[in-house]
């Protein structure tokens, strides 16, 4: 099938590779030259685990192929993914939708007989509707419909969910938008089952509805987190509990430095604005958001706690600043307000990640060049003489350090852990002071 993405970021990226991998004829397009001619070269935009060798096999093999030019993505193809962002445009929580609305203008003169336009970007309910008017706006005489298939792809293991979905949920009411995405989706599936058709508006309220509860849990377990630290529980002990429980589960129940990334901040801030057009207060929705980011704060607490309040002239390391493991993604990552808090403190920092590191140092804007924060390469280095050491993102390589080695390294042998990753009774053994979240 000929299949056309217009948006190259983590979503529009892996499912145009992804197409093709199933031998589907896939041109995914994007407006920003420079990063077109670096995929022409076999060079990937984003840190995503397993994207680059299947970009470059399809790539080698033909099927996917790269183009700044919206209409040669829409004369191309009998489906169109429009996959671009629609980051947060203010402080209401009101997602912008510009580059949505302007994709849709660029396709609607280029479209080639019927054509499925599929909204893959996450958008307020009523979206495919404005969608679907900008093109019969532009195109009175074009052949097409507009559905909705919102993807549930997690950072870090990306291409894995959208090879192995556990659902494709596709909001639609055209049978011919059904039977060409039937198509499309089946090497997907074994059965069709996991292929769930809904009308539209359903499928964009389902994309907020479940990352509304996901991250709800998060900010459950980070407020229980709190309690047991005030009560002397053990959160880890608490949870397991919680977990054994069959209608409760273990995902998503464990606690840290709250939640980040490109979804569930501004999803649950969309949310929330949605249901107050309506009428709708949507508290327990709202509750989740602001927890956690009081969450954010609750290390940078412990931190001047430990010091008495006298953070100038400390040295610190902070070891992850990817809002996850395997992500170079640092979008609303609950390290940046740590190191802006810190900063602020008078604390010297050095910081390290794997893979986030100059992303994380161009969001700290003018913290990065007014404060003295250095991005180290390796993490033993940036421990080198310090007076504590922070973990915020559970990197495979952090979890299991070799305390030996920064016993002898550390000005003093202070640890936060952030992500409850840490043996305690191991660390403490070797002479650290230990600080995790709710224990």
């Amino acid at each position: 099938m000929k299949v056309s993405v217009i948006g190259t970021g983590y979503v529009g990226l892996v499912a145009a590779a992804a197409f093709a991998e199933h031998g589907n004829d896939v041109v995914c397009a994007d407006i920003d030259e420079a990063k077109i001619a670096g995929l022409d070269q076999g060079v990937i935009p984003i840190y995503e685990p397993g994207l680059e060798p299947l970009v470059k096999r399809n790539m080698a093999s033909g099927r996917l192929r790269f183009t700044t030019s919206n209409p040669e993505a829409a004369a191309h193809a009998e489906v169109v993914f429009l996959a671009v962002g629609t980051p947060s445009g203010g402080t209401d929580g009101a997602p912008k939708l510009d580059y949505l609305f302007q994709a849709a203008r660029d396709i609607a003169p280029h479209l080639n007989g019927f054509t499925v336009i599929v909204n893959k970007s996450t958008v307020p309910v009523g979206t495919a509707e404005r969608v679907s008017r900008i093109i019969s706006e532009q195109n009175p005489d074009a052949d097409f419909t507009v559905a909705s298939n919102p993807e549930f792809l997690k950072e870090g293991v990306a291409v894995q969910d959208f090879m192995h979905p556990d659902r494709v949920i596709i909001g639609t009411d055209d049978e011919r938008a059904r039977d060409r995405l039937n198509r499309l989706y089946k090497p997907f599936f074994r059965t069709s089952e996991r292929l769930l058709y809904m009308n539209p508006r359903s499928a964009e309220l389902t994309k907020y509805a479940a990352n509304a509860y996901l991250a709800a849990r998060i900010s459950f377990i980070n407020d229980v987190a709190n309690l047991c630290d005030a009560v002397g529980a053990d959160v880890e002990e608490v949870r397991r509990g919680m977990g054994s429980d069959a209608r409760i589960g273990n995902k998503f129940l464990f606690p840290g430095l709250g939640y980040g990334g490109s979804c569930f901040p501004k999803d649950t801030r969309a949310m929330i604005r949605t249901a107050r057009e309506h009428g709708i207060s949507m508290s327990i929705v709202a509750a989740a958001d602001r927890i956690n980011e009081a969450q954010k704060l609750v290390l940078v607490r412990k931190v001047r706690g430990h010091f008495g309040g006298e953070l100038s002239g400390k040295t610190l390391a902070l070891w992850g600043l990817a809002f996850k493991p395997n992500t170079d993604d640092i979008r609303e990552a609950p390290a940046l307000t740590i190191v802006r808090s810190l900063a602020s403190d008078g604390v010297k920092l050095r910081l390290c990640d794997p893979e986030a590191g100059p992303n994380f140092m161009v969001a700290l804007g003018d913290t990065a060049e007014n404060f003295p924060i250095e991005l180290c390469s390796d993490p033993y280095a940036a421990a080198d003489g310090v007076d504590a050491l922070i973990l915020c993102t559970e990197w495979r390589q952090y979890r299991s350090p070799d305390f030996r080695r920064l016993a002898g390294l550390m000005s003093d042998k202070v640890l936060f852990d952030g992500r409850n990753q840490w043996d305690r009774d191991h660390v403490e053994s070797l002479g650290f002071s230990y600080s995790g979240i709710g224990r």
